[in-house]
């Protein structure tokens, strides 16, 4: 089915484009990436002031770019969830979740309208704030595709997130319950991730060799996040794969140096994790059909003469 023809997708951005609470909501969002702006010159500026003296920032400015991109992903990762957490919950609430099911649309396409009227509106946000973000690329020494794979990084995060936002929603007979949900279920993720790292770390906590333990970090979009980071700006790996010259390294074995090497985990995780959220959009979905749902046994109580 494709975006344009969703119906839900279409409502959402007529509405956001014609409220002023989506007016008030970009000009907060570009006045905290102001902010960050202007906080990291600041930092930079006294940081080399008293380390050279000089004033000469213009090598340092690239520290601009993680500055401000981490801020919008912050932001990201909290409004998506509330914007998806309230989506099937809200309709139920407002008695229009029956109404809603009536219609052609599959509780996929659903689902899917959902989340994606969730991404377009992030991706006002984010696209919003470019000329702050161009700002770092002028006077820092970025690459401009650097921006694009940014964009690209926020579109993957922010699908995530309302893929759990929306399963959520779809277990939640309230909106308050499936945002608070849905902030608990993406700590547990990125904890179980870690899961088999930390085990093995303190079962044999004088071995080196981590092994295929890294493996589920693929499906971390925290880990994915700073790898994408420490490609850009350093070339390196967060796992110290990158740059080595051995063929094989010793200390993760072979699979995750294949994984690891360069800007491979970084296109890998990205994959892993959009499958995930598939994954949670396809139990949303099957959630919400009133065909997969258990029918209610009323009891019958019998008329006692």
């Amino acid at each position: 089915m494709r975006l344009q023809s969703n119906p839900i997708v279409k409502k959402d951005l007529q509405v956001t484009a014609r409220s002023m609470r989506f007016s008030w909501g970009l000009f907060a969002y570009e006045a905290v990436v102001a902010l960050a702006f202007l906080l990291g010159l600041h930092s930079i500026q006294a940081s080399v002031d008293s380390y050279y003296g000089d004033g000469n920032v213009y090598q340092d400015l690239m520290n601009l770019f993680p500055v401000l991109a981490i801020s919008q992903v912050c932001i990201v990762t909290l409004i998506v969830p509330v914007m998806t957490a309230s989506s099937i919950s809200g309709e139920k609430e407002r008695q229009t979740f029956d109404i809603m099911m009536t219609t052609c649309m599959s509780p996929l396409s659903i689902v899917f309208g959902k989340v994606s009227s969730a991404v377009l509106r992030v991706l006002f946000y984010v696209m919003g704030s470019l000329p702050v973000m161009a700002l770092s690329f002028v006077v820092g020494g970025l690459s401009w595709s650097v921006l694009f794979y940014f964009v690209l990084a926020v579109i993957v995060l922010s699908v995530f997130a309302g893929s759990v936002g929306i399963l959520c929603s779809s277990l939640c007979k309230r909106s308050i319950s499936a945002v608070i949900l849905s902030f608990v279920m993406y700590f547990v993720l990125n904890l179980l991730t870690f899961s088999p790292l930390l085990v093995r770390r303190i079962w044999y906590w004088n071995e080196e060799n981590m092994g295929e333990c890294l493996l589920p970090l693929l499906f971390n979009p925290n880990v994915f996040l700073e790898e994408f980071f420490m490609q850009v700006m350093t070339g390196e790996s967060i796992l110290g794969s990158t740059g080595e010259s051995n063929f094989i390294r010793e200390d993760v074995g072979y699979f995750t140096y294949c994984f690891t090497y360069g800007k491979v985990w970084v296109f890998l995780s990205a994959g892993c994790i959009l499958l995930l959220a598939f994954l949670f959009m396809l139990i949303a979905a099957w959630k919400i059909d009133p065909l997969n749902a258990s029918a209610e046994r009323i009891p019958i109580k019998r008329i006692q003469k």
